[in-house]
């Protein structure tokens, strides 16, 4: 559904879209060219860039990588976040209540606002930066757009209502086409889609402004790196291991030629361990090393097979483009991710319900995308249930769809869920009365990890 915004009536209106990443610049562009902010005339549009990562100091700023140039142009004005606030960082920064009405002051004289009415459009608003340039513009309408395949999972905490009640709408990518998003559902907020169409010529702008080109020749499989360590998810080591897993699982699959797109934050040290296992498996490797979207290398490459983990850039290649796509270490995810409630677990889920293991051949050559009415079936009642467990509070409405779908008692939905967990909540699968009181530590779970591969490996 689109055209739902209503512009306010009077005075001209002052437009402040806020991201952090190029995916979200281009979410935004997107919407804007679909006309879901309304006309350009009467509206003064601002774009606010900002860098959360651990060290922004070291990384491009996203206004001076290759193709921003395409995204600007629908702006009237670029600012840095970083730079405003600077020496604090973006991520842990947030105005003291009462100090919020002198920080509006002080941004609309730098950004020179005058007293205009302000609206907001961001991303993740249960987190800094977002949250606090809500907090200081106190007033404002506020309308969120998700970054990728977050919007599904529930907020993954309580939003103050003084914020939640001005959020108008939610934007997403129709990802997950049958799919409804969770997040905000607590607060009445309806969601929007962007369309694809729209968004498929932004990505086309991008790469053709940015050189998003792979290697010349046969098409290649593509591997995509997350930087799951910076999150905490994930040692170095294991990341390496899982980028090795990727490659290994790409010339079983008889692709020789491979591209791989790490994390633009990644160390350079994993792709030269990444070419040493391509020399020893007699693989063509290219590292594509520039600051640009994985997603712009869709259309140029048109790679024979794209392989991640939980990326978003899976679901775009295969909802969007039409690609093959496989994944790769969601299992030992699922097994280790925590708290449960870690908001990267309906991402991990989505990717692990509907895409095939690469390590099954079988599975990534028998593969094609669910439709959108088989995913209002299965995968909608997973994800349900999922998301209760995870926040139970924000989500209490959804525990009558978990209880029907815990019933069920499928044999394959149990990675999915924490037998702990499902206890707490007294929901169908909870561990046993006579279990209970087995202790929860790291010992535990690593022997009954291990006993768990050692019955797999035998079996097999």
């Amino acid at each position: 559904m689109t055209g739902t915004y209503t512009a306010p009536v009077g005075r001209s209106t002052t437009q402040i879209f806020f991201a952090c990443t190029q995916y979200s610049v281009a979410t935004v562009v997107a919407a804007l060219r679909a006309g879901q902010f309304g006309p350009r005339s009467g509206h003064r549009r601002i774009l606010v860039v900002s860098d959360t990562s651990p060290s922004p100091e070291l990384g491009t700023p996203l206004h001076r990588r290759p193709g921003f140039e395409k995204l600007a142009f629908e702006f009237d004005t670029v600012h840095s976040w970083n730079d405003f606030i600077e020496p604090f960082h973006p991520a842990g920064w947030s105005p003291r209540e009462q100090d919020a009405s002198l920080w509006e002051r002080a941004v609309r004289k730098a950004w020179d606002l005058g007293d205009e009415p302000v609206e907001i459009a961001c991303e993740s608003i249960q987190a800094n930066p977002s949250q606090a340039l809500a907090l200081i513009f106190g007033e404002s309408p506020v309308h969120i757009y998700a970054d990728g395949l977050m919007s599904y999972g529930p907020t993954r905490t309580k939003i103050d209502q003084l914020i939640g009640t001005r959020i108008r709408r939610l934007l997403h990518l129709d990802l997950v086409p049958g799919l409804r998003p969770l997040l905000l559902t607590e607060f009445g907020v309806e969601s929007e889609v962007v369309p694809t169409d729209v968004f498929l010529k932004v990505l086309d702008e991008l790469a053709g402004s940015a050189g998003a080109h792979g290697p010349a020749g046969p098409a290649p499989a593509l591997l995509l790196g997350q930087y799951l360590s910076t999150l905490g998810i994930l040692t170095s080591q294991e990341e390496e291991e899982l980028h090795a897993r990727m490659l290994r699982g790409a010339v079983a699959l008889g692709h020789t030629r491979i591209v791989f797109k790490p994390h633009p934050s990644a160390p350079g040290h994993w792709a030269r361990l990444l070419e040493q296992e391509a020399e020893r498996l007699g693989a063509e490797l290219t590292v594509l090393d520039s600051p640009v979207l994985a997603e712009t290398l869709f259309r140029s490459m048109r790679p024979a097979l794209v392989i991640g983990c939980f990326s978003t850039a899976l679901l775009t290649a295969a909802s969007f483009y039409g690609l093959p796509v496989a994944r790769v270490g969601t299992d030992t995810l699922l097994e280790q991710l925590a708290p449960y409630q870690n908001s990267n677990r309906i991402p991990l889920t989505i990717v692990d319900a509907l895409l095939p293991d690469l390590e099954d051949p079988s599975a990534v050559t028998g593969w094609s995308l669910p439709s959108a009415e088989q995913v209002r079936g299965e995968p909608t009642g997973l994800i349900s249930a999922v998301g209760y467990a995870m926040q139970p509070q924000i989500q209490a409405g959804l525990r009558p769809d978990a209880e029907r779908y815990l019933s069920g008692r499928h044999s394959d939905i149990w990675r999915y869920f924490k037998r702990r967990r499902l206890t707490a909540l007294g929901l169908p699968g909870a561990l046993p009365a006579q279990l209970a009181f087995i202790p929860r530590n790291a010992t535990v779970r690593r022997i009954a990890r291990r006993a768990r591969t050692l019955k797999r490996a035998a079996a097999g």
